[in-house]
């Protein structure tokens, strides 16, 4: 892991813990193993840190979830892999759900409109492939099906009760019964 990736890692356990506002530079520097003042070679503040975790994050669910609903597959299939796919990054990733849960609101203006843009795209991503099982569906309640799937597979971070591979299987289970019918076989093991 290179040290702008180690800064990020160490800031999100950090801020997850704490809040964006409990924890100064300073803090993450110690995590990392550096001084305050050397994190400013690699963010130019707190703020632009937080923005690089936040687009990172949303750049990354998009681009998988591009490549999956770019598939040649059945939209239940899709919808499977889309499942399977923010499952295992709710499980291996909770304090970057934490953090985008609750701190965002502290990013600047532009780069929360950017977090915004990637995150309503990711969306329109299951709403279509919601909608491609349904077409009764019109694209408001796939928008809002949606929205409550990610409301159930990114409470890990609440309810990580169960070892991991438990959580999975449980998360996938619960996502593809709440698709509904026609959703295709439960995600394999």
């Amino acid at each position: 892991m290179n040290r702008r990736d180690q800064i990020l890692d160490e800031a999100a356990r950090l801020f997850a813990a704490r809040g964006f506002t409990g924890v100064t530079m300073a803090e993450i520097g110690s995590a990392c193993g550096i001084s305050g003042p050397a994190l400013y070679k690699h963010f130019a503040s707190k703020e632009a840190l937080l923005a690089q975790m936040l687009v990172s994050i949303s750049q990354t669910l998009l681009g998988r979830g591009q490549q999956l609903s770019d598939s040649a597959a059945e939209p239940a299939q899709i919808l499977e892999a889309l499942v399977g796919w923010h499952v295992e990054f709710a499980i291996t990733h909770p304090d970057l759900i934490v953090v985008q849960s609750r701190d965002w609101a502290w990013l600047p203006e532009a780069d929360r409109e950017r977090v915004r843009d990637l995150q309503r795209r990711y969306l329109s991503l299951w709403a279509d492939q919601l909608r491609a099982l349904d077409p009764r569906l019109s694209e408001p309640a796939a928008q809002a099906k949606a929205h409550a799937l990610f409301g159930l597979l990114n409470s890990t971070p609440h309810s990580s009760l169960l070892p991991a591979e438990q959580m999975r299987t449980m998360l996938a289970d619960m996502a593809v019964g709440a698709v509904g019918p026609g959703a295709g076989r439960v995600l394999a093991r």
